[in-house]
């Protein structure tokens, strides 16, 4: 695969970017917090968004769709009034995807950390069909009323972070909440004259439970995606190997 980097990058004072920062499901803005710090620290601008229903926000999960999530982070990047760089994390994924379509004109570059990458009409459930790594599948619990998903609370942290800190780990149980369910089988349409145009990166995780990364590799060939990176970790390098990933994103921002 053409320009797979392996992780040795020291950071320079650069350029101003902006970078804002889309957080997965069973999260919230709190998982980006190391990042921000890192490339706010070399003098970029950093947004990180908190989606509908997530963190403190209390939006009744019946009315959130992955449109919701589309719409409010296309809003969030208009009133900044300047291109960014979009950076999507697992679930958020499909949404940087769909951000393109609203937004294509503020949108200097889209980035997967270990995200899924849609084809035109696809969901994430339909994607995660041809995950044979995950172990999400198995430890996922579905309200009576289908409305929210939650994980068995002893298996979150395999899933999520295995390879974090005990530190780590904690403020991941602690932040912890049930995600909407509706969003991963919302539908994501694309096309070639906007998502098609806008240059991709994306950062393989090689020890992920949670998006296993032959599914990753495989999302990354469909899209066609040249710039790849990659981390020895598990699914959310975010806050198991925040400097690598911040070293990363500061490159790119710089390409």
């Amino acid at each position: 695969m053409e320009n797979t980097t392996l992780i040795s990058i020291e950071n320079n004072l650069t350029e101003q970017k902006t970078f804002v920062l889309v957080h997965g499901a069973w999260a919230a803005p709190f998982a980006w917090n190391l990042i921000k710090e890192a490339l706010e620290a070399t003098g970029n601008l950093v947004i990180a968004v908190q989606l509908p229903g997530h963190g403190c926000d209390d939006t009744d999960f019946g009315i959130l769709h992955m449109d919701t999530y589309i719409k409010y982070v296309s809003d969030t990047i208009e009133k900044l009034g300047t291109s960014v760089i979009l950076v999507g994390h697992s679930l958020a994924g499909m949404i940087i995807s769909g951000v393109v379509e609203q937004i294509q004109e503020r949108i200097e570059k889209l980035v997967y950390v270990a995200g899924y990458v849609p084809r035109n009409g696809q969901s994430a459930y339909a994607i995660s069909l041809d995950d044979k790594q995950s172990l999400l599948g198995a430890s996922l619990l579905v309200s009576d009323d289908q409305s929210t998903f939650d994980i068995k609370r002893e298996d979150i942290i395999n899933i999520v972070c295995q390879d974090g800190s005990k530190e780590v780990q904690q403020l991941i149980l602690d932040s912890y909440k049930a995600e909407p369910a509706a969003p991963f089988s919302d539908l994501v349409a694309l096309s070639d004259e906007k998502f098609g145009s806008v240059d991709k990166y994306y950062i393989e995780t090689l020890q992920d439970h949670g998006i296993g990364n032959e599914l990753q590799k495989q999302m990354i060939a469909q899209a066609n995606i040249k710039n790849t990176y990659q981390l020895n970790s598990g699914h959310t390098p975010l806050l198991s190997m925040p400097k690598e990933l911040s070293d990363i994103l500061q490159e790119i921002g710089q390409k």
